[in-house]
């Protein structure tokens, strides 16, 4: 039987960063002991008033169909919420809620984007990117922000690649894999380029809410940016709901509408309840915050400091977010082959980076999402790989 060229679209190779992860998965099924570190699947609670919320609104019945676009109270909730962290107000109208980030990056694109058009992307970028924005038809046209740059935007290079046929630029700040935070001067880079040509910006922005050093900046809040920038967020990584999929986008009116209907036609709504939690979520769990910060700058910093005496190992101190970057190319070893034997001969789990894109070959990415302790000791597992691979090059 014959498919849709779709199904070949939306099997790219970013597809395949996760077979060690699988099989990390596999091994814990049968009862392994392993660490798992290869997936940003926060180890907190999710937010105990959400949680009780949910229950409530169980019992109460709410789990009938929903507005397409999301009930209008966490539409509010989501707009006082956007206004608090960009300091720009939107209308509820201009809300779109969605199963997760994920979910609106998919519909902005089916939005946006059509057969022949090319859309703007740094590199590294997130697996599924590839994958979504083909799903469009669209051509994917990547700009490489490298290691030595620490993963930064190459502005040049983004005047550079703007054709005729460009339509778009996808933005993800902070950053996933590399922890990079746009700076203001890049962001006003990125608008000037998006108003000369008449480009949208998408502007992933999940993990706004975990920066470090660095202050997070949305590009909807330069001039003359509101009115072509989308803003894709989620309660999954600020608040530890990854799995109760709740995302939205924010989109001047005419794009949500268009959302509306492509809701319409598939999603169809959010379950009420998971509505509900996500509200009380977003108007209770605030002061929690910057308490979840300094777990992740803490985690990040024991991961850097223990990494620095690793033979042939770099890790790349983030500026936001729940992932280090560690560079094996000192090694020998690429990415993958490093990352296959520290699970068969360690069992330790982390995600080659390659998948991300060229610019992060030869790295691996290693998720935050477990206790102290147990990031010691995958950093002692790491560095006893290291040593061995050493020895095994020189025997």
């Amino acid at each position: 039987m014959r498919f849709s060229p779709l199904v070949d679209r939306i099997a790219g190779e970013g597809s395949q960063a996760w077979d060690i992860h699988f099989q990390a998965w596999e091994r814990q099924r049968r009862g392994d002991d392993v660490i798992v570190l290869s997936v940003g699947d926060p180890d907190l609670f999710s937010p105990a008033p959400a949680i009780d919320q949910a229950i409530a609104s169980l019992r109460g019945g709410r789990t009938r169909y929903t507005p397409p676009s999301g009930e209008p109270q966490l539409r509010a909730a989501i707009a006082k919420w956007h206004q608090r962290t960009t300091g720009m107000k939107v209308d509820p109208d201009e809300v779109v809620v969605t199963a997760g980030a994920q979910n609106a990056l998919f519909i902005s694109t089916l939005c946006l984007l059509a057969p022949g058009d090319e859309v703007i992307v740094p590199t590294p970028m997130y697996v599924t990117y590839e994958a979504f924005l083909r799903a469009s038809g669209a051509t994917v046209v990547e700009i490489p922000s490298l290691p030595e740059k620490d993963f930064h935007l190459d502005v040049e290079a983004l005047a550079a690649a703007v054709t005729d046929r460009t339509r778009a630029i996808y933005l993800t700040t902070p950053h996933n894999p590399t922890g990079a935070v746009m700076t203001r001067e890049e962001l006003e880079a990125v608008a000037e380029i998006s108003r000369r040509h008449d480009l949208w910006v998408v502007s992933d922005e999940v993990y706004a809410a975990l920066t470090f050093e660095r202050e997070h900046i949305s590009p909807c809040s330069l001039p003359g940016m509101t009115e072509r920038t989308v803003v894709i967020s989620s309660l999954s990584k600020s608040h530890a709901m990854t799995g109760w999929r709740a995302g939205w986008m924010i989109a001047p009116s005419g794009l949500a509408k268009h959302a509306y209907h492509l809701l319409l036609c598939s999603l169809y709504g959010l379950p009420g309840f998971i509505q509900d939690a996500a509200r009380v979520a977003l108007e209770t769990a605030e002061i929690d915050l910057e308490e979840v910060r300094d777990l992740y700058r803490r985690r990040r910093d024991l991961v850097c400091d223990a990494l620095k005496e690793g033979d042939g190992l770099l890790a790349r101190r983030p500026e936001a977010g729940m992932f280090v970057l560690i560079d094996v190319r000192g090694t020998g070893l690429s990415a993958h082959a490093f990352a296959q034997g520290l699970l068969d001969q360690h069992a330790l789990s982390l995600l080659p980076a390659d998948a991300f894109g060229t610019a992060a070959a030869g790295h691996l990415r290693l998720s935050l999402t477990a206790p102290e302790a147990v990031l010691a000791e995958a950093c002692r597992r790491i560095l006893q790989h290291a040593e061995n691979v050493k020895k095994q090059a020189a025997a």
